[in-house]
């Protein structure tokens, strides 16, 4: 498993004492510190040590993007053809013995929660331009989350069939997402809302897997999320803002991108030529509206009635290990899309449709463009399995098509910072997103003709460009269980300069039940 995996550790390293971390005794003394400070500090001081290395990567939606970011071992240690599946630490890791028997007959059963709360400290924008064409602003607070299951089978173990495998998952999502409150629809301040359906059981993918040449060529079809294997990592959902979380929102800045926890009729094909390079295509349909309940609300709707049109994404992955467990993936990929896509300027004659009144163009040629990195750079305490990983990227979408034209990201997470903490993970995220210039010239032509209504996006004014903070600090606080206090800013909430920054206060925990 790459080192921002599931690991394991030795009895002696799961055993710690009692007493206060040394770094608690700044709890006395926080006259001169932010009380955002004391607040992490006080939570990670009173929290019990952990027991085991049990990490956010390994939340049950990232399981096909495991797959992809893990080399080939150097020695081939499969009792199948069929690679192994993981298994995180949880709560009840024998299932009472369920869970135990069915993987010694080739099935793996998960079952988590995750739960993303954020509350805004700062008020909104009370009055702005031509406010009575819009529903106001409020200072609130929301909690959304998501309770997730997989169920992994390898064939070759159970019925005999040669390298194949399935893989699916369900979720059930429930709650909603303060960024709304404050005006902004870009970036959800809790990812684990919307596309669930509101329905008990939704049907996230569905979908087989052959597995040849010891690893090195992987042919999957069915069900499936384009963004599980393109243009992602499990390293994104170590913070909760829907900026990065999930995956950077630039990637799905089409309707017709399926991403967790929507799927559609696609295949894709991985060859692994050597031990850290891969090469992968796909084929996906384009469906129209598979966020949309009237589509898509349980996921169980398998016709291709509303299929118009495909994507094609190709990306190419480059994952070395250098020294003493310092994994990096380096990913760089592009797509091309057929499926219709209006102009977001042009109508089908040439001219602005803000002022024309006219239909945009339909585009049947889009495309977009990524290169993504993460690279662990630093080890604590002579262990490969702790210290400071970074990641960055770019992602480009056609202008003329896109909300966002290109967006960029940065970030740190630290695992173990405090020795006495070994296995708590310290998070900082940056990201940064550029409106493509059609969509500025458009609403500011609307505002400039009284369109109010008719602006795109949820604007209320000129979108041009937005960015997003999250400070975070992960707790193991027992086998299983992560509780993660954090601070999510956002810089130009919507895109606009006539809305006010908004700082908000929240958590993230998950559980890994069986």
């Amino acid at each position: 498993m790459p080192v921002h995996s599931h690991y394991p550790i030795s009895q002696k390293e799961s055993l710690y004492g009692s007493q206060f971390p040394d770094y608690c005794p700044l709890l006395t003394r926080t006259s001169n510190i932010r009380y955002i400070l004391a607040f992490f500090l006080a939570i990670i001081c009173i929290a019990p040590s952990p027991a085991r290395a049990q990490v956010l990567d390994e939340i049950i939606g990232n399981e096909p993007m495991l797959r992809v970011d893990t080399p080939l071992p150097a020695h081939s240690g499969y009792t199948t053809s069929v690679p192994p599946f993981d298994r995180p630490e949880a709560l009840f890791p024998h299932g009472f013995g369920m869970t135990d028997w069915l993987r010694k007959r080739g099935i793996a059963f998960l079952l988590d929660n995750t739960n993303e709360f954020a509350g805004a400290i700062t008020p909104p924008t009370k009055r702005y331009q031509n406010s009575e064409h819009f529903a106001p602003y409020k200072q609130g607070a929301s909690n959304a989350g998501q309770y997730a299951a997989s169920v992994n089978i390898n064939w070759e173990q159970l019925a005999g069939l040669r390298g194949f495998s399935t893989h699916s998952i369900i979720v059930g999502r429930y709650g909603t997402t303060a960024n709304r409150m404050f005006g902004d629809w870009l970036n959800h301040a809790s990812e684990d809302y919307g596309g669930g359906g509101n329905v008990v059981i939704h049907l996230v993918m569905a979908y087989g897997e052959e597995t040849l040449f010891g690893g090195r060529l992987s042919i999957a079809a069915g069900r499936m999320s384009e963004m599980s294997d393109f243009q992602n990592s499990p390293l994104f959902c170590n913070f909760q803002n829907g900026s990065i979380c999930g995956r950077p929102k630039a990637a799905t800045d089409s309707s017709f991108v399926s991403g967790y926890p929507a799927a559609v009729w696609g295949g894709r094909i991985r060859v692994r030529p050597s031990r850290f390079l891969y090469v992968q295509a796909g084929l996906y349909a384009g469906e129209n509206g598979i966020y949309k309940n009237d589509q898509h609300r349980t996921g169980f709707k398998f016709n291709g009635g509303n299929i118009n049109g495909f994507r094609l994404p190709f990306e190419t992955g480059w994952e070395p290990i250098f020294g003493k467990g310092h994994q990096g993936h380096y990913k760089i990929g592009g797509v091309m899309m057929t499926a219709p896509s209006p102009n977001n300027y042009l109508d089908e004659a040439g001219h602005p449709y803000a002022l024309t009144g006219g239909r945009p163009r339909t585009r049947h040629d889009g495309y977009g463009a990524w290169f993504m990195a993460d690279q662990h750079i630093l080890n604590h305490y002579g262990s490969g399995k702790r210290g400071i990983t970074l990641l960055s990227g770019f992602l480009y979408n056609d202008k003329r098509i896109a909300l966002r034209e290109w967006q960029t990201y940065a970030a740190l997470i630290d695992r173990g910072i405090f020795r006495s903490r070994p296995f708590d993970t310290f998070g900082v995220s940056f990201t940064y997103e550029k409106i493509a210039p059609g969509v500025q010239a458009t609403e500011s032509l609307m505002l400039d003709t009284q369109q109010f209504r008719r602006l795109p996006d949820h604007a209320t004014g000129v979108q041009r460009h937005a960015a997003v903070l999250e400070v975070n600090y992960a707790i193991h606080v027992y086998r299983g269980i992560i509780f993660q206090p954090l601070m999510e800013y956002y810089f130009r909430p919507n895109g606009q300069g006539n809305l006010r920054d908004a700082a908000l206060l929240g958590f993230k925990s998950h559980i890994e039940i069986f």
